[in-house]
């Protein structure tokens, strides 16, 4: 077993990881002469024909941002009117974590969240949603856009079925679709899918392509697979502060993340050193996951001893808000591209080794 520093230890979140060297390489080289600047520079230009063909959409338009928040509120910001809602789960990252910035930069629009044990929302939550708003009127806010997240806030993927189900059922109530894809990547190389076939052939109208957790430094970008939908989007990335003067800086993050397909490498490693948790934790006795592991994310109760045993070797994770039984405690592990095996399997052995004291 190799060596690993107890910094490997870190399974908190996958924003822990350092930049990818690819990345970083990548930023150095488009470090060089003057070139025009807000996205008139080659490497955005270059950066939308990219994604073009890995969408399969010739007329896709992107948009690069610096975060996912920005990304996400920006997103549905152009698909809901400031009277209107979006439907998304109770857990979205949307609802929970990003300090009412979608309602902010939408103007007012309402989220209209419903509870999903895995974060996973169902054709049969929209429509009721839908339906139980349009009986009351101009009364009740009515829902104009449903946010998805791929893969989810408790680190379920949806299938292919279960998206194209669900964009079935927007598109019959005329609401917009987007797609949190902060793990985009580690859901698309569970599922062994397209992008296209994940996206927009399943009925999404737009989504964040996430790139920070998945080895870039900051970068992520809007996507819009109908141009129309995309009609003052430039002009609200302006207004909150995320058009970049010096664009082709995260214009090269991206370009890089997707040359030779290190995207996909990155979150082919993360999810195998996520199964060393998933195989290894719930063959010890006593502990068990709450969710089948098919990302980077593992959910697992431990007994209260385990969890702080771990805490005071040096490992580190958030504990998580979860139903558990008294004495047991329910923590969150994500590993990145830059996860060592070596150091999800210590953290395996050393949960062995206390729960057997």
């Amino acid at each position: 077993m190799a060596t690993v520093g107890k910094s490997d230890w870190n399974f908190c979140s996958d924003n822990v990881a350092p930049v990818a060297p690819e990345i970083l390489a990548a930023m150095g080289q488009a470090n060089q002469g003057n070139i025009s600047s807000y996205g008139e520079d080659p490497w955005t230009e270059a950066l939308t024909q990219d994604l073009r063909r890995i969408f399969e959409k010739p007329d896709l338009i992107a948009f690069p941002v610096a975060t996912g928040t920005a990304a996400n509120a920006l997103a549905v910001s152009t698909m809901v009117p400031p009277y209107g809602g979006i439907i998304c789960t109770e857990d979205a990252h949307i609802n929970t974590d990003e300090c009412g910035a979608p309602e902010f930069f939408s103007g007012g629009a309402k989220l209209l969240s419903v509870p999903s044990p895995d974060s996973r929302l169902s054709p049969a939550q929209i429509t009721a949603r839908v339906q139980a708003a349009r009986e009351h009127g101009v009364h009740v806010v009515q829902p104009h856009a449903v946010s998805i997240t791929q893969s989810t806030e408790w680190g379920a993927v949806y299938g292919l079925d279960q998206l194209r189900a669900i964009g079935d059922v927007a598109a019959s109530h005329k609401l917009g679709l987007h797609m949190d894809g902060a793990r985009f990547a580690n859901a698309l190389v569970h599922i062994g899918c397209s992008p296209a076939e994940m996206t927009w052939k399943a009925g999404m109208t737009s989504l964040s392509f996430g790139a920070t957790k998945n080895g870039a430094m900051a970068a992520e970008a809007v996507i819009f697979f109908n141009p129309a939908q995309a009609r003052g989007f430039a002009e609200r990335r302006k207004r909150a502060a995320h058009l970049w003067s010096k664009q082709r800086f995260m214009s090269a993050q991206l370009l890089a993340y997707l040359k030779d397909d290190l995207w996909l490498r990155n979150a082919r490693h993360a999810n195998a050193v996520a199964q060393i948790f998933a195989h290894g934790l719930a063959a010890i006795p006593g502990v068990r996951l709450l969710h089948e592991v098919q990302a980077n994310e593992a959910f697992v109760v431990l007994p209260e001893g385990v969890v702080a045993a771990l805490e005071g070797e040096g490992f580190g994770f958030y504990r998580w808000h979860a139903d558990t039984a008294p004495g047991e405690v329910a923590i969150r592990l994500v590993t990145s591209y830059a996860s060592a095996p070596e150091a999800a399997q210590a953290l395996v052995s050393a949960a062995a080794r206390f729960g057997n004291r």
